[in-house]
């Protein structure tokens, strides 16, 4: 579901966004770069637009902000173990409306 005013454009740009975050994250001396992607954030924010990133959560079959693939063989203490895209919310007053469920992959420990 995606508010109508929110373009795709915007939600791509969001994807991007947070994959280069990924990435940045395992590079050595990314420190700059990281601090220009907080302050693109920062300007999502001021947008009402925020995205979450769900990686290491616990997982059930209620949660109804992502849709998920389950890998491995247990099923019992599920976690959020890989986020292929991530939850984008848009906030309006009080009420935050997902435009965007995050795709992982959980495994059970």
């Amino acid at each position: 579901m995606q508010f109508l005013d929110t373009p795709t454009p915007l939600i791509q740009v969001i994807n991007q966004v947070f994959d280069m975050e990924k990435k940045l994250e395992i590079m050595p001396n990314s420190t700059s770069l990281l601090r220009n992607i907080r302050r693109i954030k920062t300007n999502l924010e001021e947008m009402n637009l925020h995205y979450h990133n769900p990686f290491g959560e616990k997982w059930d079959e209620t949660r109804t902000d992502c849709e998920a693939t389950i890998s491995g063989n247990s099923i019992k203490k599920l976690r959020i173990t890989e986020v292929i895209k991530p939850i984008i919310t848009r906030k309006e007053g009080d009420f935050h409306q997902i435009i965007q469920k995050g795709i992982v992959i959980v495994e059970g420990r």
